[in-house]
């Protein structure tokens, strides 16, 4: 009997070891996965602080976490099973969803910048419209969090098609569940970085940890401002290089081949800062590609309204950061403000 115990245990340790490995080899291929996807976090991570703007303070982070909810329901209940799905039966598909999900970037990229140049007036803060507007706020973040969540999905998947059913779901949910969790962790903390610095200003015994404080106060406009225009940068880029690479997925080859001819040039050109001049260069066409497909889009929309008597199409929930103020004294009394209302 002695035996046969040691025998079952010595089996329920093998099994564990295989558990363990089981374990680890999702976690290096989740990480080497989650690393292809840098590019699109890091545009995911510009995009989303502009859903925030207007919005009081207690408001900010049951925003974000309603983002953040949306994003994985996103990733796991919509793309994911599709995606799956999809490559495993019908992988020609996945190139042309993705053509559609980037022309809707370059579309929200395409608007703000025309919004900007006709000069049309910012929206009223979501926290004055009320919850309807909160709920159309999050709505929009979360749909553009989709396309985004898509091509970081789609990525990921592509790094692990080698990989066994099981270990491949497994894997792509570790990544799921990572990704959005930095992403949305790290807004949470841009968004509340004047409380913090506010935080500092009332509490810090030391002239340094005053001094900290009101830094973090003063530059949050100017963060601000900077990750608005980023924002709309990665939008038009990130969506200029999903349709361009998807169109050459699907046949029409000659403009991704130009650019990467021409990228490959100036890499090979100039050495020691070729790289990023060729990343650079493919960048900013990618983004000029997504300008001028966006704002076809936009033009088109616009058309289709007039033709059918509707008002033109409705503007982004989002607004533009205000101009940072030249008077460190302003910014910091404008913060306070935000959290008298």
């Amino acid at each position: 009997m002695s035996a046969g115990l040691l025998a079952l245990l010595d089996d329920i340790s093998v099994i564990a070891k295989l558990a363990a490995s089981s374990i680890d080899d999702v976690g290096a291929a989740a990480g080497r996965a989650t690393v292809k996807t840098v590019g699109v976090v890091v545009d995911d991570t510009a995009v989303t602080p502009q859903y925030l703007q207007g919005v009081t303070p207690e408001r900010e982070i049951p925003i974000v976490r309603k983002i953040a909810l949306g994003s994985i329901r996103n990733k796991l209940v919509f793309i994911l099973p599709l995606a799956l799905i999809l490559s495993q039966w019908a992988p020609w598909v996945l190139p042309w969803i993705l053509i559609v999900g980037g022309s809707f970037l370059c579309y929200e990229g395409a608007e703000k910048v025309w919004a900007k140049i006709r000069g049309h007036e910012e929206e009223i803060p979501a926290a004055e419209l009320g919850s309807d507007a909160e709920k159309a706020l999050v709505s929009g973040a979360v749909r553009t969090d989709l396309i985004l969540s898509t091509e970081i999905m789609l990525v990921a998947l592509a790094d692990v098609t080698d990989q066994p059913f099981p270990m491949r779901l497994a894997i792509l949910v570790v990544v799921a569940l990572v990704l959005t969790v930095a992403v949305y962790g790290f807004v949470g903390l841009i968004v509340k970085m004047d409380d913090m610095g506010l935080a500092l200003m009332e509490r810090a015994r030391t002239s340094g940890g005053k001094a900290l404080g009101r830094g973090l106060v003063t530059a949050m406009p100017k963060l601000l401002a900077v990750i608005g225009v980023v924002g709309t940068l990665a939008m038009l880029w990130v969506g200029g290089h999903i349709l361009i690479q998807n169109l050459n997925n699907v046949g029409f080859t000659w403009p991704w081949e130009h650019i990467e001819h021409l990228a490959h040039a100036v890499r090979d050109a100039i050495p020691g800062v070729g790289g990023v001049l060729g990343w650079l260069t493919e960048t900013v066409i990618c983004a000029v590609v997504g300008l001028i497909w966006g704002s076809v889009i936009v033009a088109a929309i616009d058309g289709l309204s007039k033709v059918t008597g509707r008002e033109s199409h409705e503007p982004s929930h989002t607004h533009e950061a205000h101009e940072p103020s030249d008077n460190n004294e302003s910014d910091v009394t404008q913060a306070e403000d935000r959290h008298t209302v």
